[in-house]
């Protein structure tokens, strides 16, 4: 049976709407996908040179003297080290009173939830020390209150060493791995790609209280010398 002009038209009409459907799911697909790139967290900050960043830290701080690069306990090596930081400085510096103060430094422009800063509780163990339990500390700021910070004892078989950090993420100052993930989280959902840094500073010795007191007062002198640049990296935007 042959087909009329009528079903012929039907069948056009038929494939035009199927078409036309397509084509708006299509385009709303589309649209779909660019609000969502549009609204992906981007980084707020920068990658830093690392020439320029470890020209921010200083040689001089307070009473302490920058004497070599060598004997600071790094973080471990894994696939993702490289990308882990775009900056770490290791330095040791000396008073010639005090022992001897390790210093270790890690910036990356980004944190995103799957690239986050070790903390120091993972790399001691893994270099083959034990830790004491981790206490929080607050680590006073001239006039601007205190950093929320850590500390804790490692024990390994040929030292001791008494060890002081903290970690920021944007303008937050996670002591924990669960605050450290809620500060990615809550900055992803306003946009952002917060950066994230660790500072950290030991010394060796196991009278943790008598070496906590000079560690917080090289951290504090840190503070004071560190040119605007470096502040900034230190503190964030709020409090520097």
């Amino acid at each position: 049976m042959t087909e009329t002009l009528q079903d012929l038209a039907r069948k056009d009409a038929g494939r035009f709407a199927l078409s036309r459907r397509k084509m708006l799911l299509g385009l709303g697909m589309v649209a779909a996908s660019g609000t969502a790139f549009a609204r992906m967290p981007t980084p707020n900050n920068p990658p830093i040179p690392k020439d320029q960043f470890e020209s921010f830290i200083p040689n001089v701080i307070g009473p302490w003297r920058f004497v070599t690069e060598s004997g600071v306990v790094l973080p471990p090596q894994d696939a993702l080290s490289d990308r882990l930081y775009d900056n770490l400085v290791t330095r040791v510096y000396s008073d010639g009173t005090n022992r001897p103060v390790m210093f270790l430094i890690a910036y990356n422009n980004r944190q995103d939830g799957v690239l986050q800063i070790h903390r120091p509780e993972i790399c001691y163990p893994a270099g083959g020390y034990e830790l004491t339990p981790t206490q929080d500390v607050r680590m006073p700021l001239a006039g601007n209150g205190y950093l929320p910070a850590k500390a804790f004892l490692a024990s390994g078989r040929d030292r001791d060493e008494t060890v002081l950090y903290w970690t920021r993420l944007g303008n937050a100052f996670p002591r924990r791995w669960s605050e450290q993930r809620l500060a990615v989280i809550e900055a992803n959902l306003k946009g952002i790609v917060p950066d994230g840094l660790l500072v950290r500073a030991s010394t060796l010795g196991s009278d943790m209280p008598g070496e906590l007191k000079v560690l917080e007062s090289f951290m504090a002198e840190l503070i004071g010398a560190a040119p605007p640049a470096l502040r900034k990296v230190l503190l964030g935007s709020t409090i520097a």
